[in-house]
């Protein structure tokens, strides 16, 4: 059974998708940040805070690669920066993984994001031109290594149910 790993950027859905997707096909939803909190001990924001960026993304890519090398069935929801660091692009392409990038326009994520800002770190002190401006940075930075992924979903204009449906038809 492959692992199917659901990457793109925040405010995409994989949490969401990937829940109704576990429900779906009975297959346990793993959310590569919860899993690395439980491991640290630590929040994510911890993590940084006091261990810094660098001790964060290696901790990531350890666990990443600890998930996908499981026996276990499993859905994986990566975090939107796994990608981007410590080559996990590459473990997106393994003949063991299906890996779906959930991708949404930068208008999508702004009107997803815009409502819950304060729940993400990043964007919290932004003002609406100002984090415009920083998804849009930040998604063409991350392009290379979300398109890196085996299949893309398009998120734009759908339900949940309608893009979960898209992934099963991948996976069938």
């Amino acid at each position: 059974m492959k692992k199917i790993v659901l990457l793109g950027y925040m405010g995409c859905g994989k949490s969401t998708i990937a829940q109704n997707l576990s429900k779906i096909t009975n297959i346990p939803f793993l959310d590569l940040d919860k899993c690395i909190e439980k491991k640290a001990n630590l929040s994510i924001n911890e993590i940084f805070e006091q261990h810094g960026e660098i001790y964060f993304r290696k901790l990531e890519h350890e666990i990443f690669v600890e998930l996908l090398q499981s026996s276990e069935k499993s859905i994986i929801g990566l975090g939107g920066g796994t990608p981007c660091y410590a080559n996990n692009h590459e473990l997106l392409k393994r003949e063991d993984v299906s890996s779906i990038y959930l991708k949404a326009s930068i208008d999508t994520l702004y009107n997803r994001l815009i409502h819950n800002k304060s729940k993400r770190p990043l964007i919290a002190n932004m003002n609406e031109e100002e984090m415009r401006e920083f998804i849009a940075k930040h998604l063409f930075d991350r392009s290379f290594y979300y398109n890196q992924a085996q299949h893309k979903v398009s998120v734009d204009n759908k339900s949940v149910a309608e893009t979960v449906q898209d992934i099963m038809g991948i996976l069938a």
